[in-house]
């Protein structure tokens, strides 16, 4: 059975949900769910945003795949999603019975949104990144301000795509007189921005010492030194902390150990990828694990987040906020899927 359904958002959205029942022939099986219904309702201020509601006999969970590469798990069946860019996304629901059987229901749905895609990497080339969009911080430089113990390259030892994935390995061995290489990508000169939102999906290693960090620097850090620049910490976290993210902010008056910002737990940041993004305006940073925000700083014109800045990636060792090393250690990598860029 197929319902068709129209709805308005802005000029016109087109949402087309279905719903079905297995008739193949086999004996149902009791316990799994069964009458699987899928409902939308998209919003008229054209944010992108629906709002599904799924009903199944013997459902005691959800998990919605959005088809952009975001899933949500749910025991009422009821979840909101925001998608940013306009399109026609295939969304895929599973509904899990109380003995663990499976039933899934696809439905299609057609928005438009505000938002629109300005840059990306799907890191879906194999090799060494994309050089017109990444450049390198190389070595130690001091510890890099906060003591760190790892010395940055470029070497495909430390940084590679492969398997569609962006891969930053921290090694333990002997370079240029440091126990420990890695890698830090920036797009500075390549890609700078102001407002939008940004989104890393990415999968954290683990040991202690490590500290990987998807982050962004002020462009104008060569004329105007941070903490004055800037700086906007997306995700960072550290081994010795495992699971524990943290978002922070730093400007005058308010940086290091003094930065402004807030930490959530995330169970499985080391054994599955997740979301982490940062919403961006004139107003507000909001910042968001999978969709779900936990942290908002009000903006204003006295900060320097109302300037350009630019994208770093990189996995440390050690340091004032990585803290002690764990010998054991011998290779962590943070693994990268996609960045992205919407305004």
């Amino acid at each position: 059975m197929r319902y068709l359904e129209k709805y308005m958002l802005m000029v016109l959205v087109l949402c087309f949900t279905g719903c079905s029942k297995n008739h193949d022939g086999a004996a149902a099986d009791p316990a799994a769910p069964s009458n699987i219904e899928i409902k939308t309702v998209l919003s008229t201020d054209n944010s992108g945003t629906v709002t599904f509601t799924v009903t199944a006999a013997n459902a005691v969970s959800y998990e919605f795949d959005y088809g952009n590469g975001v899933n949500e798990l749910s025991t009422t069946g009821q979840v909101t999603y925001k998608y940013p860019v306009a399109g026609t996304y295939t969304v895929k629901v599973t509904a899990k019975s109380a003995q663990g059987k499976v039933a899934i229901q696809k439905t299609n749905v057609t928005v438009t949104a505000s938002e629109s895609l300005i840059w990306s990497d799907e890191f879906d080339k194999a090799g060494a990144p994309d050089p017109g969009k990444w450049g390198y911080d190389l070595g130690n430089n001091n510890g890099w301000g906060n003591n760190e113990v790892e010395y940055y390259t470029n070497r495909p030892e430390n940084v590679i795509i492969a398997d569609g994935k962006l891969k930053i390995t921290l090694k333990k061995e002997n370079y240029n007189g440091y126990n420990y290489t890695s890698a830090r990508l920036l797009s500075k000169g390549k890609f700078n921005f102001k407002y939008g939102r940004v989104e890393f999906k990415a999968k954290l290693p683990t040991g202690g010492g490590t500290w990987p960090a998807l982050w962004a620097l002020g462009s104008n850090i060569d004329t105007t030194p941070w903490p004055a620049c800037g700086e906007i910490d997306i995700m960072e976290h550290v081994g010795n902390q495992q699971n524990k993210i943290f978002s922070t902010l730093h400007y005058p008056g308010h940086y290091g150990g003094g930065g402004v910002g807030s930490t959530v737990m995330v169970p499985t940041a080391s054994t599955d990828f997740h979301v982490y993004s940062l919403e961006w305006t004139a107003t507000q940073l909001k910042f968001a694990v999978d969709g779900n925000v936990f942290y908002t700083f009000a903006n204003d014109a006295s900060t320097p987040f109302n300037n350009n800045f630019f994208l770093i990636m990189n996995v440390a060792m050690g340091g004032n906020f990585g803290g002690a090393v764990d010998p054991a250690v011998t290779s962590a990598t943070m693994e990268v899927e996609y960045v992205r860029v919407y305004r």
